[in-house]
């Protein structure tokens, strides 16, 4: 690729950013290291519109990274819970808190500090660089794997290692030598609301004269999805012990796996085992439960079915205290816990009811 073709690709863009790109978002003003990798951070697997109202939130509770690694995990976990993907809230806070330890409590304009941080790889590093500092750093999230794919006419999955060399390779070649934190802006804002995955506004297109995708008709079919395979299915049954004062007993998910170390409800194998766990934690008759609708939901490597048990006239064990692994919640105060979503929703229809 020519020189001339590249200043043309990022002069484009920059042309159509500053008539059509996004510049109201709240990490934008200001567009400071923490703000810009708090956003990067959310935004990974999620769209923006989802995003904003959880970033507000987030910053006005925990506002730089300080405030960010002196805060209890469990606190971090609560302003994060509906994102999904919790793995990302707890690297944020071991990442600051190595911040605090290592870098005078800064997120470093080093690269291969900023980028061994905990949950901040190649693509995050360089749109903190580019977007706070104005470095010369290239980003490759999906909206760019995609108009990049397009662009050039680039086959294979974006996923496969092979791929993903050649999309890291076109994304360099591509950076202007100036305005990097807006062209980083306007090569993401260009695939999320202009180069899309479904119905993209080719007609409206900057780039469209040179597009590989759009003249040889497969802008349908590029990028190339990831070869599937049916996901496997699970199933859990959760208890929901909710006593005469309106706690419900949550337990603390293991270190590892899904949802880990999150509080949730108890979660058995089927009805031998719940009706152990009643009978050792709660003084209830395990006759009394009420059977729940069931709960689909879908993560990216398995689909969960969920059976709830309530029983609405539990009474706290002496077994059961607040604890590490246990804990009696009120119903009323479950907004102070980080909960994943399903059981988020659940327990609120129980509040409700």
């Amino acid at each position: 690729m020519n020189g001339d073709a590249t200043s043309m690709f990022s002069a484009r863009l920059l042309t159509w950013f500053d008539s059509s790109g996004r510049h109201d978002l709240p990490w934008q003003h200001p567009r400071s290291p923490y703000r810009v990798w708090l956003s990067e951070i959310m935004l990974q697997q999620t769209q923006v519109q989802t995003v904003i109202p959880y970033f507000e939130r987030f910053v006005r509770a925990l506002p730089d990274v300080a405030a960010l690694a002196n805060a209890e995990l469990d606190h971090v976990v609560a302003l994060w819970a509906g994102l999904g993907y919790y793995a990302r809230a707890r690297n944020l806070h071991k990442a600051a808190q190595l911040c605090m330890q290592r870098h005078d409590g800064e997120l470093p304009q080093n690269f291969e500090a900023l980028s061994a941080l905990p949950g901040i790889g190649r693509s995050t590093a360089g749109a903190i660089l580019a977007q706070a500092h104005g470095l010369r750093y290239a980003i490759l999230d999906g909206n760019v794997k995609r108009t990049l794919c397009r662009y050039h006419g680039v086959d294979g999955w974006p996923g496969s290692s092979a791929v993903e060399k050649t999309l890291w390779s076109l994304a360099e070649e591509h950076l202007p030598t100036q305005r990097l934190a807006d062209y980083s802006q306007a090569i993401m804002d260009f695939g999320a609301t202009l180069c899309t995955r479904g119905d993209p506004s080719c007609v409206l297109c900057p780039l469209q004269d040179s597009c590989v995708a759009l003249r040889e008709g497969r802008v349908e079919t590029l990028p190339e999805s990831k070869p599937g395979k049916p996901l496997p299915e699970r199933r859990t049954m959760m208890l929901v012990l909710v006593d005469a004062d309106r706690r419900v007993l949550l337990a603390r998910r293991p270190a590892t796996g899904v949802w880990s170390g999150m509080w949730s409800l108890p979660e058995v194998a089927d009805h031998d085992e719940a009706r152990e766990f009643v009978g050792r934690h709660a003084r209830s008759d395990f006759e009394a439960n009420k059977p729940l609708p069931l709960i689909e939901h879908t993560f990216s490597h398995y689909r969960l079915h969920i059976a709830p048990l309530l029983w609405s006239g539990a009474t706290a064990s002496d077994r059961i205290s607040d604890g590490d692994l246990y804990r009696w919640q009120e119903l009323a105060t479950l907004a102070e816990v980080g909960l994943p979503a399903p059981v988020k929703k659940l327990l609120a229809e129980v509040q409700a009811g």
